[in-house]
């Protein structure tokens, strides 16, 4: 093991004094790393590294939040009252046969949520066919989101008959993309028959 080490001039008798060079800081730096073959080469170049890369990479920012509002527009402009009205009605018609089919799967699924006292939003909540399964639980607290407005009076009916109070439901228009609620405000996101009418599920499923 051979290891460069940097010692005091000493003046011998006898011998013509030369010049002090002039130190080279890069070139001195590089060429005990160059000669060393002892594990502090790699040790100092290691911490070197990681200094000039902090410096070199500054951490990114987070990106600022999408307020739901935009991303409402945006994803679902606004259609005709009469558009969604119609909708809706052809929705709380036309799924009773297929809701009546998958009943015993949903309660099995729906099951193994434990909603009691718990914050839950619904994306998609539509007509509020799911919340017979869940929102009877003591204390819980709901927010259904769905882009059409009037989903409002047929999700909130939904919820009071399964003995939910109303003021523990909440009814917010918005789309997976960004939902309108806080971060970290949810102990609880269900869906069911949305993301296929997500168009960002990627961006979807990360909120």
């Amino acid at each position: 093991m051979r290891c460069l080490v940097a010692l005091p001039a000493i003046a011998v008798p006898g011998r013509r004094s030369h010049p002090k060079p002039r130190p080279r800081r890069r070139g001195t730096l590089v060429a005990l790393l160059g000669r060393c073959r002892c594990g502090r080469r790699h040790l100092l170049g290691a911490s070197s590294a990681a200094g000039l890369l902090h410096l070199a990479n500054p951490p990114c920012l987070a990106a600022p939040p999408i307020d739901p509002d935009v991303m409402l527009e945006r994803v679902h402009p606004a259609r005709p009252g009469w558009y969604e009205k119609l909708y809706v009605t052809a929705l709380d018609k036309g799924m009773a046969s297929y809701e009546a089919e998958i009943a015993e799967y949903k309660l099995n699924l729906f099951s193994q949520l434990s909603a009691e006292g718990k914050n839950i939003l619904e994306l998609g909540v539509g007509t509020g066919p799911n919340l017979k399964y869940y929102a009877s639980a003591d204390g819980v607290r709901v927010i259904g989101v769905d882009p059409n407005r009037y989903m409002e009076d047929y999700s909130r009916a939904a919820a009071i008959s399964t003995g939910l109070p109303s003021s523990n439901f909440t009814f917010r228009r918005g789309v997976g993309e960004a939902l309108p609620a806080e971060d970290n405000s949810m102990d609880a996101v269900i869906g069911t028959l949305v993301m296929c009418s997500v168009k960002d599920t990627n961006m979807a499923l990360r909120g």
